[in-house]
């Protein structure tokens, strides 16, 4: 199946099929989706402060934002599919007859690799984290609040993939594997976290 096809379906679509009884779309791809719509937002906020009367000492730094947000729109479309397919894989392996050479090995790998489609996937959206509090800090202040609805969509997208990163884990054996990416989901969500207290801050005082 060509799951790239999630990424260009129209809006109604998408949800359609999220809401069947298809297990993909889910909630991976979905927080995909969000990510994706977080990146728009940011966008939306740099483009409307670049060329605006006193916004001109960080007009540079809202063409850097928007480029990287736009580059980062599109790698969480992308991660819808991708959520899909390693999903795919899984269920293909836990499939496998009993009696498959390497049946365990090919399954194991398999939840690893669907650990580390969305955990790559958080890693990124928290990179666009970042960016939605400069928006906030620096931005348009018409459109402010526009930025603070970025990045409450993108920490929730980041939380979501990272939540689907542990269902996973679940069914990984590689005890080395397991805590590493715990330890790091960790580090990242305990970033964020100030990443958006931050924001809450920037948003009241400005």
């Amino acid at each position: 199946m060509d799951f790239t096809q999630f990424q260009s379906m129209p809006l109604d679509g998408l949800l359609e099929v999220t809401a069947s009884k298809e297990p993909v779309p889910g909630g991976g791809g979905i927080a995909a989706m969000t990510a994706a719509s977080a990146a728009a937002l940011v966008e939306m906020v740099a483009n409307l402060t670049i060329g605006k009367k006193g916004y001109d000492e960080i007009e540079k730094l809202m063409v850097s934002i928007r480029d990287k947000a736009h580059g980062l729109r599109q790698r969480y479309l992308d991660g819808i599919a991708e959520d899909a397919a390693a999903f795919d894989s899984v269920i293909r392996a836990v499939r496998l007859p009993k009696d498959t050479p390497d049946r365990a090995a090919t399954v194991q790998q398999a939840f690893k690799d669907a650990a580390i489609s969305p955990f790559e996937l958080g890693k990124d959206i928290f990179v666009l984290l970042q960016l939605a509090e400069q928006v906030v800090r620096y931005g348009n202040a018409w459109v402010i609040t526009d930025g603070v609805i970025a990045t409450m969509n993108a920490r929730a997208a980041m939380r979501s993939a990272f939540y689907s990163v542990r269902i996973n884990l679940k069914s990984i054996k590689d005890e080395t594997f397991v805590k590493q990416m715990i330890n790091e989901i960790r580090e990242i969500e305990e970033k964020a976290a100030i990443v958006e207290q931050n924001v809450e801050y920037e948003y009241r005082k400005r």
